[in-house]
């Protein structure tokens, strides 16, 4: 079939071999510098975290080669160290003050480089970057050292380990232990690169107090199907929390000093009182007004029933909602909602009223006595820009929020995006009892809010204060916070006196809802130091290191609300501190040295939320089917406009009316997709058709004998043979043949039937109003929900809740939400993900497929497909598991089913009884999707619902 002109043809050739050519020249240099041993040590004890990266490379070309070293770690971590070890001679990092490496940090960027070593790459981590030259045969170890304390948040700590090995590894191996004096309560391992081929190369080992997890793939487990590139590319992400009571905490004791962790179980809520606070100016309008609006409706729904609450919008001007605070009853919820839907963009940013506002409003209500006693005043902001009309300098509008507020008031701050100054919202903050925080442009902006919201929610105590005896302890970091939250936990660390008792007692007082209450506990001091005697889990001085890490974290965030005199003094302690540990903190830097007389040093510096810049960041949209030098992936555009993938191909001059789109197109500006797809010719304004090469036999079986080629128009003729040859070609004016039948749609459910005759069900929703229950079994503790949209014909989500472990996987057309313990994790569809959780298996394959499973439960599947009759689908595996309690819309077919015989006019239909129920069931061609696009065709029985 010849689908272009001889010219098209040449010119793909051309490029194909151009990217052969490029992919050959980048795998040889690639494999010119191997890398034969790659390690990752994390020793985590008592919270804290000691991570060691050691690659070890050798240069087999026969001339000196370029090699790099590149990690990627966690924002909250400080580098400790880092050296490079070069034919035996150790070329070590040196941290200084940054006034003291300002020399070199110079004559980096007068040679046109970053200024660092280090860059902000994605939410939560930054990259560590380092290049040298190595002589023929000559080997290097590169070796680098960071630290970070583990934040609890939404009832759990998160260790973020990045795998980019880049190529295969001979000697790849991960190991991460973790030791708990309170013991472990539950362990999780979630992996955004696993597959069920690398299943067996990870080990996880648990006891009362200690868990080992062991990733250690062979070189064959490496490989990617058929390929000699390496699978491995994406987060390791371990989570666990630890076992606590209403006690006064946990005070762990090692090296002379101590750490006291404050989370306790069991306290009665706050009742809170809330002003949203919603930027609605022009630059929030398309989908951050749309984002935030979902958020805000999902956030309203979280109410409690004891809250109060009032909306603030604003742009040039500002406007409540309700003339003061109003309980959050059902009927204000949905008052509340309905105002939210019809919140539009438009106008400018005027911050400061608004703000004033939201404290009159609290401060009205204080003073009339509507405030229920002992309640939390939040002040919840939510901005995309910096302030353009009324009071416009950021200074000013810090002083006047803060002097308004009086510290009766928290204020929280929620900057959307790069085009706001994060320090100005931080600073507006952490001058009110609050923090700051970036929301990201993605899909899952409205999670991120909802996720925040969930962070704040549930005020458990406020004015936390904690004592300990003045002749035990010395040098103690922070020791009085204004709230504590739900799921979160309080630290504070010290060192312990020389002559101090052999018991260390704490007292930590706080205020309840409608009381004081106060927590004491103890500590022995000799049995705590045995604790942590063993090596495999302990590094050298942890505590001191911990203490240290967490006063220096503390006193930063101290200097951005200090004053001018106090800063300096803030600055000084943490400085001195940052030097003394050598931890890479925004003070400091650290100099690589490298061999002398061939390059020249190069500088570290950590990077700030305040700097970041949306260059640094990737939206998760990959732009090419082929890697791309560095991390970061940019957003596909065509023209000025930016499109998400689920755009592609909407825009751009339609194609031809009578062809059927049994491909997905897709408009790209300057970038092929080759070589899955293939490029047709130039269409005016810069853009490109494609056509998805694996979908041609199935568009061959399908076609009329005689039909137009998809891309160019071209009428040919499909012989018996399966070949076909061109006919006379029409004038260009001429109008196209007539359309090509409608293809064989993929029915929007496929059911397996154990113990029938008839093993598969094809089923057709023509009717719903509503979310659906699709199927719920009790016994199994599993329900399957959804929202069906029957003139799209396709489910517009579906959801699947467990009960044990009690967690909810919700599915939409761009992303799959999990959401347990209240915090929402968003997954793009195709994006590897293998997450074991205790009782269930989470994987995802590149072709979208989402499994629920567990060895004693049903199999549940999630799917996006793309094929004809495109749309959201449902998979059930080992359905015979179903008990005989199950029932739903599709639950019903697992009970007692009852088919009668075809039909004597028709054999083609017959009866199908369920229950009380009777379905006329007809055999009819379908696509099944069990396998992915393009689907197979079978033959079922569908009836319709």
């Amino acid at each position: 079939m010849k689908t272009s002109g001889p010219g098209c043809t040449r010119g793909i050739v051309l490029v194909l071999l151009s990217l052969l050519a490029a992919l050959c020249t980048t795998t040889a240099q690639k494999n010119d510098i191997d890398i034969y041993s790659l390690t990752v040590d994390s020793k985590v004890s008592s919270r804290f975290a000691h991570t060691v990266v050691t690659s070890r490379v050798v240069n087999r070309a026969d001339i000196a080669q370029e090699a790099k070293f590149q990690v990627e770690l966690p924002k909250r971590a400080f580098i400790t160290n880092f050296s490079m070890i070069i034919e035996g001679v150790t070329y070590p990092g040196n941290i200084k003050e940054k006034a003291a490496a300002q020399e070199q940090y110079s004559q980096a960027v007068a040679r046109g480089e970053s200024a660092g070593l280090v860059k902000a790459t994605g939410r939560k981590t930054e990259q560590f970057q380092v290049s040298v030259s190595v002589a023929p045969s000559a080997k290097v170890t590169f070796e680098l050292v960071y630290e970070e304390l583990l934040k609890r948040h939404l009832g759990a700590y998160e260790l973020l380990l990045k795998v980019q090995p880049q190529q295969l590894v001979k000697h790849l191996q991960m190991d991460i232990h973790i030791f708990e004096p309170q013991g472990i309560s539950f362990l999780e391992t979630e992996s955004t690169f696993m597959t069920n081929e690398l299943v067996d190369a990870l080990t996880v080992s648990q006891n009362k107090t200690k868990a080992h997890i062991q990733f250690k793939p062979t070189l064959s487990q490496q490989k990617s199907s058929g390929q000699q590139d390496t699978v491995l590319n994406g987060n390791f992400i371990v989570r666990y929390d630890v076992n606590r009571t209403i006690s006064g905490g946990s005070i762990q004791i090692e090296g002379g000093y101590f750490v006291h962790y404050f989370a306790p179980e069991g306290l009665p809520t706050i009742p809170k009182n809330v002003i949203f606070v919603i930027d609605k100016s022009g630059s929030m309008r398309g989908r951050k007004i749309q984002q935030t609006r979902e958020a805000l409706i999902k956030i309203l729904d979280d109410l409690s029933p004891n809250d109060q609450f009032n909306l603030v919008s604003f742009s040039g001007g500002a406007a409540q909602w309700k003339p003061s605070l109003v309980p959050a009853s059902a009927e204000n919820v949905n008052q509340a909602r309905s105002y939210a839907t019809g919140i539009q963009a438009q106008g400018g940013t005027n911050i400061n009223d608004a703000m004033l506002m939201a404290v009159q409003l609290l401060d009205s209500a204080n003073q009339q006595e509507l405030l229920p006693e002992g309640s939390v005043s939040l002040i919840i902001l939510l901005t995309d820009g910096d302030p353009t009309m009324g009071e416009t300098n950021p200074a000013r509008i810090q002083k006047n929020v803060k002097e308004a507020v009086g510290g009766q008031h928290s204020v929280f701050s929620l900057g959307f995006g790069f085009d706001v100054s994060y320090a100005f919202l931080e600073k507006l903050a952490l001058d009110n009892g609050g923090l700051a925080r970036r929301i990201y442009e993605d899909s899952d902006s409205a999670l991120q809010l909802q996720d925040f919201y969930q962070e704040v929610a549930n005020p458990l105590l406020t004015a936390v204060t904690f004592e300990y005896p003045s002749n035990a302890v010395k040098d103690v970091s922070q020791d009085n916070f204004r709230l504590l939250f739900k799921g979160s936990e309080i630290v504070v660390a010290g060192k312990i006196r020389d002559q101090s008792p052999d018991v260390l007692s704490a007292k930590v007082k706080g205020k309840m809802h409608m009381q004081n209450i106060t927590f004491q506990t103890e500590s022995s001091v000799v049995e705590q130091e045995k604790e942590f005697q063993s090596p495999k889990y302990i590094f050298h001085s942890f505590m001191e290191r911990l203490w240290a890490y967490l006063t220096i974290q503390q006193l930063l965030e101290k200097m951005v609300s200090a004053s001018n005199a106090e800063k300096q003094a803030l600055e000084t302690q943490a400085l001195n501190l940052s030097l003394h540990y050598c931890f890479v903190t925004p003070l400091t830097s650290m100099v690589v040295t490298k061999p002398e007389g061939k390059e020249q040093s190069e500088v570290a510096e950590k990077p700030m939320e305040t700097e970041n810049k949306h260059k640094n960041f990737h939206s998760g949209y990959p732009l090419s089917r082929f890697p791309t030098t560095g991390y970061r992936r940019s957003r596909i555009t065509a023209g000025t406009t930016r499109k998400r993938p689920s755009d592609l191909g909407r825009a751009g001059p339609p194609g031809p009316p009578d062809v059927p789109h049994y491909y997905p197109l897709y408009q790209i500006a300057g970038e092929s997709l080759l070589p899955d797809t293939l490029l047709a010719p130039s269409i005016p304004g810069g853009a490109f058709r494609s056509v998805d090469l694996r979908a041609r036999d199935t568009f061959l079986a399908r076609v009329p004998a005689v039909a137009s080629g998809p891309v160019t128009g071209r009428l040919w003729e499909r012989k018996a043979s399966g070949r076909s040859t061109d006919l006379p070609q029409p004038p260009k004016t001429t109008s196209l043949p007539a359309a090509v039948p409608a293809p064989i749609q993929a029915p929007p459910v496929i059911l397996t039937l154990p113990g029938q005759s008839v093993d598969r069900l094809c089923v057709d929703i023509k009717h719903s109003q509503g979310p659906m229950n699709l199927l719920s079994d009790p016994e199994q503790g599993i329900e399957v929900t959804a929202q069906y949209k029957t003139e799209k014909a396709q489910f517009s989500w579906i959801k699947v809740t467990f009960k044990n472990p009690e967690l909810q996987v919700h599915a939409f057309s761009e992303h799959v939400v999990v959401t347990r313990n209240r915090r929402n994790s968003a997954y793009k569809w195709k994006e590897t993900l293998f997450s074991v959780i205790p009782g269930l298996k989470m994987t995802m394959d590149k072709a979208g497929l989402l499994l629920l499973s567990s060895p004693d439960r049903v199999t549940i599947g999630l799917l996006p497909w793309d094929g004809p009759g495109e749309g959201l689908r449902l998979l059930l595996r080992d359905t015979d598991r179903f008990s005989s309690r199950v029932g739903g819309v599709l639950g019903q077919f697992y009970q007692d089913v009852v088919w009668g015989p075809p039909a004597a006019a028709n054999d083609s239909q017959r009866t199908l009884t369920v229950g009380d129920l009777e379905y006329t069931a007809t055999r009819l061609l379908k696509l099944d999707y069990h396998e992915g696009s393009p689907g197979t065709e079978i033959s079922c029985w569908s009836v319709e619902l």
